[in-house]
């Protein structure tokens, strides 16, 4: 269903703004999120990812967002995007089914520290 996917993308990027609790509701149990530093497993692992990324180092990159490719087939939603300095450029990619994100990767370059 890719209105329903494009649903929950669109809730999911709206509550990065607001929070990780807003963020959490997109997950559940079952979730994973895969990165380039480890696999998290569950909400309890996803929550700590996201923690550390709202609340860390990278508090701020929010405002910087800039969406720059978007695409949705069914349960599958990839995007590309850049929130500078921090992330000058970034990918995800969801898997989505009754209105939950049930696989997720994320995979950025970083600026140099």
């Amino acid at each position: 269903m890719p209105n329903q996917t494009v649903a929950v993308l669109q809730r999911h990027l709206q509550a990065a703004s607001e929070g990780v609790d807003a963020v959490m509701v997109d997950y559940v149990d079952e979730s994973v999120l895969i990165t380039h530093e480890a696999t998290h497993r569950g909400r309890a692992e996803i929550r700590q990812f996201f923690t550390e990324l709202l609340e860390g180092e990278s508090k701020g990159f929010i405002d910087a967002f800039k969406m720059n490719r978007q695409e949705v087939t069914g349960e599958l939603a990839y995007i590309l995007w850049e929130a500078k300095p921090w992330f000058p450029f970034a990918t995800d990619t969801f898997w989505v089914r009754n209105g939950k994100i049930l696989l997720q990767t994320f995979a950025a370059h970083t600026a140099a520290k």
